[in-house]
């Protein structure tokens, strides 16, 4: 078993981490250049073992995930950049044994790829959006460490009215998946 010291646990904002109980967390600010240059500072001063992404995120109302419903995330893709994957990335996917288990922590999760862009509706064929997953996994990946984003949902995409959202629901789900997360993926880490 991994020592959860040698987790870190990353979130846009204070209200999607949860208390740290034995892990490292570390916030990196919304969008997804911040979140770039905050987990990379946070990865060279920790030297973490793992990266566990945690936030909220819209979905695709058609999608029907309701408010405070997980979303594993299979891969992260960046949809703002249009160029030719050859020049700069666009994917980044957890290790398949990472991925399995945050499927064993959180059973009732969807799994599926969510987008990342800078815009709120920035994203076209994804059907989950957040601002800085593709970031963080991508900084993580430069440094040779895994990396898994975990997203709860607040909003439809198409909603543009925030007094709509449900940020309660989807703080409370996340922060409560969290210790569940940590906890399997340490047990498993090798």
């Amino acid at each position: 078993m991994l020592d959860p010291a040698r987790l870190l646990v990353v979130a846009a904002t204070p209200r999607e981490l949860a208390p740290a109980a034995g892990w490292r967390s570390a916030l990196c600010g919304v969008g997804p250049v911040e979140a770039a240059v905050a987990t990379a500072r946070a990865i060279a001063e920790h030297r973490p073992a793992v990266v566990l992404h945690v936030g909220i995120a819209g979905a695709r109302a058609a999608r029907g995930l309701a408010p405070g419903a997980l979303v594993i995330g299979t891969a992260a893709r960046y949809c703002d950049l249009a160029v030719p994957e050859q020049w700069a990335p666009r994917r980044v996917e957890p290790a398949g044994w990472l991925l399995e288990a945050a499927r064993r922590a959180l059973p009732g999760a969807a799994a599926m790829e969510i987008g990342t862009s800078a815009r709120v509706g920035g994203t076209h064929d994804v059907d989950v959006e957040a601002m800085e997953g593709f970031a963080v996994l991508r900084a993580a990946a430069a440094a040779g460490i895994p990396a898994i984003e975990v997203r709860a949902i607040s909003n439809a995409i198409e909603e543009a009215d925030r007094a709509h959202w449900h940020f309660d629901a989807a703080f409370a789900a996340i922060t409560a998946a969290t210790p569940r997360l940590v906890e399997e993926v340490a047990r498993c880490a090798s």
